[in-house]
């Protein structure tokens, strides 16, 4: 998903004592005496911070539209839990001995909520819908860049052609990005099919007011769900409202008193009262991915220098201004890759470590000598200024957590510039260059994400806004070399040891000033039951919910 640092909130019966246990990466908070029947029809409210721009996932990508997109499109292929790819709107496939093509058996009874039928000339016009230029598909686009072209030998039978090897094919069909949808739609007004999206999903969407709220209702015909659900047929919900509630305390309030069952982005400073209500239950889960993070500009100075990178990375105190800020409720991240990516290490976390003696080492040593009064270090006459701009989008926590770096960073010498900037700007700048470092993440299930966010690959401006992927502007011909080999291999264990390998690279380069995971965090309300999260991102998935009010 793309990088846009967008978050309102983190930049953002029973009356039973409730119990805490473990999820894979992260919690969930329950009532003792769940209702454990469902129960069909009903609405569930739901609230989010953030509105979607658009509701098709494959233009631009970003997590809001994805979030709705799971309620109202399906996969290609199922993932699990474990990592483990099943199979979905395709019941089986093979893949070419050069890994170049993959052959999909396709279901025969999945219809759109139109009535149109899904085949094999609808997978290969989602396809070619993704990799259409004038959709302007960052997020998914950018996943199969090297996606060919789709042959239909016969209505059911699909084989997709790929340039080379890619090993995270099946691994991206499983998100929600590239989720399909209903080619007569797709063929409409790119703003056309953004407003009213048609999918094959377990709802419908049936109308978006802006900035209040979207409606979906249940597809009454929906019989296909993937192998990870809890139930087949359709939803047990005969209505969502999706509500965007962008006031933390407002939409936490909400919750409380029982005006919404789930809520998305529960303020950290409310968590620890969530975890002590037995009306209230949480879901907290980190994503796959690439971290949150301040991606340093290496094209111009002074991060072109390696040691001033790395003075900085040592000088600022992720640790303490994670406590801070987020009220000990978020943890430091691993490394370039979030620690339930697969192949994620945390062997080089030590080089992300908050050390002022080695930075004032390192600055001492690059020629940043000279000190004014307030303690800034200057070279020649130049101050050591950096330059970030905070866009007045990504609110008051992570402005809040910057401003921690800010000023461990000023004990070293750094003149750290927080210059709030609003989203057209931020863009205008990510597009020109025009920053030293720049906010950051990349939610997705595959290690490739070191690739997508580092690789020379990827330098270029993508996506409507122009923004750069790889927003460091690394180029390194042995880090492109090594990421490119564990696309051409489906061997784990290769591919484990080459993404250690990048991931060394990327770690010993200091190009990130790593912060936090990208997590889900939800809060449910007791009238809401079977609220999960779909396994290949962290994504609320409704399909499986139902109320009891």
């Amino acid at each position: 998903m793309k990088r846009i640092l967008r978050r309102a909130s983190l930049a953002r019966g029973s009356t039973a004592l409730a119990t805490l246990f473990l999820l894979a990466g992260g919690i969930s908070h329950a009532s003792a005496e769940d209702v454990t029947t469902p129960v069909k029809g009903g609405t569930l409210i739901y609230a989010t911070d953030r509105e979607p721009t658009c509701l098709d996932p494959h233009v631009d990508g970003d997590m809001p539209q994805v979030f709705i997109a799971q309620q109202y499109t399906d996969s290609l292929v199922s993932q699990d839990k474990q990592g483990r790819i099943g199979p979905w709107l395709a019941k089986s496939w093979t893949i070419s001995p050069d890994g170049k093509t993959y052959t999909f058996q396709l279901r025969d009874d999945v219809t759109f909520t139109n009535g149109e039928k899904f085949n094999a000339a609808a997978l290969k016009a989602n396809l070619d819908h993704i990799k259409n230029p004038a959709t302007q598909s960052s997020t998914a686009g950018g996943y199969i860049q090297q996606y060919v072209s789709t042959d239909t030998p016969d209505e059911f039978t699909a084989v997709v052609h790929l340039s080379k090897p890619y090993a995270a094919f099946l691994e991206v069909l499983a998100q929600g990005f590239l989720g399909i949808q209903a080619p007569t739609a797709l063929a409409r007004d790119r703003n056309v099919n953004c407003e009213s999206p048609i999918g094959s999903g377990p709802f419908k969407v049936v109308k978006w007011d802006r900035q209040s709220e979207i409606v979906l209702e249940r597809n009454p015909d929906y019989n296909w769900a993937p192998p990870t659900a809890d139930h087949q047929g359709p939803a047990y919900l005969d209505q969502v409202i999706w509500k965007f509630i962008p006031e933390p305390s407002v939409r936490y309030a909400s919750l409380a008193s029982g005006d919404v069952d789930v809520i998305e982005s529960v303020p950290p400073e409310s968590e620890a009262e969530a975890e002590q209500n037995p009306d209230l239950k949480l879901i907290v889960t980190d994503r796959p991915g690439n971290p949150t993070n301040g991606s340093l500009n290496i094209t111009r100075a002074p991060f072109d220098d390696i040691r001033v990178r790395e003075a900085f990375i040592r000088s600022a105190d992720i640790t303490s201004a994670l406590d801070s800020v987020f009220f000990g409720r978020y943890r430091r991240a691993p490394g370039p890759l979030s620690g339930v990516t697969p192949f994620a290490t945390a062997d080089f976390q030590g080089l992300y470590d908050y050390d002022p003696d080695r930075a004032n080492k390192l600055l001492d040593e690059a020629g940043w000598t000279e000190r004014d009064s307030a303690g800034i270090r200057s070279k020649d006459g130049k101050k050591l200024t950096i330059h970030i701009p905070i866009g007045d989008f990504q609110g008051p926590a992570d402005r809040s957590l910057w401003e921690q770096i800010q000023a461990t960073a000023g004990q070293a010498g750094f003149d750290v510039q927080l210059e709030t900037v609003g989203f057209s700007d931020w863009l205008d700048r990510d597009s020109r260059w025009d920053y030293d470092a720049i906010g950051a993440y990349w939610n997705t299930n595959t290690a490739d994400v070191l690739r997508i966010v580092l690789s020379s690959e990827f330098i270029g401006a993508a996506g409507s806004g122009g923004y750069h992927q790889n927003a460091s502007g690394f180029k390194d011909a042995e880090f492109d070399k090594t990421v490119a080999k564990a696309l051409e291999t489906q061997d784990e264990a290769t591919r484990r040891e080459l993404y250690h390998q990048a991931q060394k690279i990327v770690a010993s380069n200091f190009l990130q000033v790593l912060t936090y995971p990208q997590s889900t965090r939800l809060g449910v309300y007791k009238t809401a039951h079977g609220v999960r999260l779909e396994p290949s991102l962290s994504v609320t998935t409704l399909y499986d919910a139902w109320v009891s009010k």
